[in-house]
């Protein structure tokens, strides 16, 4: 029997733990909630229309309502074991407890986690229900972003309910009952007030006004909250494609720190060190330069600039899908992931009409100097390349943008998918 070499043992190992790690990623993934999402509670007297701000949240940001009281009405309706206990207590006169609220609540998140966040109303209710809502956020891997109270005075919220009993002839909604509701409601919500308060996360209202205006106030805090979410962007494109440019586009705009491989590795060339004259060579042949280079540049950089942005934009990385997997792995040490890939696409003709008149400029690149080396050049980036872009469209992770154009027009199609894909990260 030929005796097998160690090498092949070891790369047989690695692609057998990375093709394991990837496929359990694959499969768990789906059921796991990631933060950061949009998690939001909506406080306000009744009268203070909170219906109607919720309805507009839920469709700006695709948010899953959560409603105590339809969570456990579809417990009920469904005939859930838990449905049966919560009609019995019901029946009994009885008020649900809060070892089946939690299941109840935990099960409707369950069932919607495939949306950008939630929006509860009427849970929690009480200061223990405030802590069961973090332990069911920290099972799910995500946390509540912030809570609002729409504040309208008491007079008001009276003269709105009165309005609307009147054109609802809802005879149950007289002066009595509301003075009654209020109460019950200023009594239950200042001990939450206070449980939020000390984290950071109340925000107050003013409920007064048109419902845009009310709107426009809430909705300028989520922004806000979007706005704090890393971001991570990773733009492709064959030499030529002006990934430089836009590059330096997007880092401005997002407020991001733009790292490009063939930038670390050029000014590690000029050092005249011991990983400079290892480099030197794959610079000056336009290839492929090793990843334990590479990676202790990338790690370098990353430290050097931690802090300084809100994420980075990578501009030649990763190269191939060993180099996807490192990247991977570096952006989580640091609580990160990718949030989008941009590919820009351009004619292979074009871009070797590019490359050649760039060989005329003092922006000439070692590899620019004559056809065969620019078509070797596009060659080796479609064979390393085109793999690394499959693997990031099976996570629908791709933006495939026109990049021809001036570099305004080609920015311009590029800017408002990844403001989206923003808007949208968990």
């Amino acid at each position: 029997m030929a005796e097998i070499d160690p090498c092949d043992l070891l790369a047989i190992y690695c692609f057998f733990i990375i093709f394991v790690t990837r496929t359990v990623h694959d499969i768990i993934t789906p059921f796991i909630i990631t933060a950061p999402m949009l998690n939001l509670i909506l406080f306000g007297p009744p009268g203070a229309g909170k219906g109607t701000q919720s309805q507009m949240l839920m469709e700006r940001y695709n948010l899953n309502y959560i409603s105590t009281g339809e969570a456990l009405r579809k417990e009920i309706r469904e005939g859930t074991s838990l449905g049966l206990k919560a009609r019995q207590i019901i029946e009994a006169g009885g008020l649900v407890d809060d070892e089946i609220i939690v299941q109840i609540i935990g099960n409707a998140l369950r069932a919607e986690e495939r949306s950008d966040g939630f929006l509860f109303d009427g849970f929690p209710r009480t200061y223990v229900q405030a802590y069961i809502l973090d332990g069911l956020f920290t099972r799910l891997h995500t946390s509540l972003t912030r809570i609002f109270i729409v504040e309208v005075p008491d007079t008001e919220c009276t003269k709105r309910l009165l309005q609307r009993a009147k054109e609802q002839d809802r005879s149950d909604d007289n002066a009595t009952v509301i003075r009654r509701r209020l109460q019950e409601y200023h009594e239950k919500t200042l001990p939450l007030l206070t449980f939020y308060e000390s984290q950071g996360l109340l925000t107050r209202i003013n409920g007064l006004g048109t419902t845009e205006e009310v709107f426009a106030r809430i909705n300028q805090h989520v922004i806000e909250d979007i706005n704090r979410k890393p971001v991570n962007i990773i733009l492709f494109g064959y030499p030529g494609a002006g990934r430089a440019t836009q590059a330096d586009k997007l880092a401005t705009d997002f407020n991001l720190t733009c790292i490009s491989t063939g930038e670390l590795l050029h000014e590690e060339a000029k050092l005249n060190n011991q990983m400079s004259k290892q480099i030197k060579p794959y610079l000056q042949k336009g290839l492929h330069v090793p990843d334990e280079i590479v990676i202790r540049l990338i790690e370098k950089k990353l430290t050097e600039t931690e802090g300084n942005s809100r994420g980075y934009v990578f501009k030649g990385y990763p190269r191939t899908l060993v180099q996807a997997y490192i990247l991977d792995g570096l952006l989580r040490k640091k609580g990160h992931s990718i949030s989008c890939v941009i590919n820009l696409q351009v004619p292979f003709l074009e871009l070797i009409k590019r490359l050649d008149a760039r060989s005329q400029t003092d922006a000439r690149m070692p590899y620019d100097g004559s056809a065969a080396t620019i078509v070797a050049r596009l060659e080796e980036h479609e064979q390393r390349t085109e793999p690394v872009l499959g693997f990031y469209r099976i996570h629908n992770q791709v933006i495939d943008i026109d990049g021809n154009g001036t570099d305004d027009a080609v920015y311009a199609r590029l800017k408002e998918p990844v403001l989206r894909t923003i808007r949208n990260l968990r």
